[in-house]
C-alpha cells in the first residue's frame, strides 16, 4: 500500500474490534455491518445486518465490491472526458 485507505469496510464488526480501533487512530473512517450482538461504537457508517450467516456475507462482500468497481470505472471516464474537453479547446 502506498498510503492509508480511504476507508475501510469491515463485516463482522465484534471479530475485528481491533482493525476498528486502528483505524479509528489513524483517522480511517470505518463501513461496518453491525449485527445485533454488537455495539455500533467507532463504525462511522453503520449498516445494520447479520454478520453470521454466509450468504449474507456473500451479498455484502459482492456489494461493496460491486460499488468500488463502478466507482472507479465512473472516476475513469469523467478522466478521459475532461482530457477530450482539453484537446477539442
Amino acid at each position: 500500500m502506498k498510503g492509508l485507505p480511504d476507508a475501510i469496510f469491515v463485516i463482522d464488526t465484534g471479530y475485528q474490534k481491533g482493525t476498528i480501533v486502528e483505524a479509528k487512530k489513524l483517522g480511517v473512517p470505518v463501513i461496518g455491518i453491525v449485527d445485533t450482538n454488537n455495539s455500533p461504537d467507532g463504525i462511522d457508517y453503520v449498516i445494520p445486518g447479520n454478520d453470521d450467516s454466509s450468504r449474507a456475507i456473500r451479498l455484502y462482500a459482492r456489494g461493496i465490491a460491486d460499488a468500488v468497481l463502478e466507482g472507479r470505472a465512473q472516476s475513469l471516464q469523467e478522466i478521459v472526458a475532461a482530457a477530450e474537453t482539453a484537446q477539442a479547446e
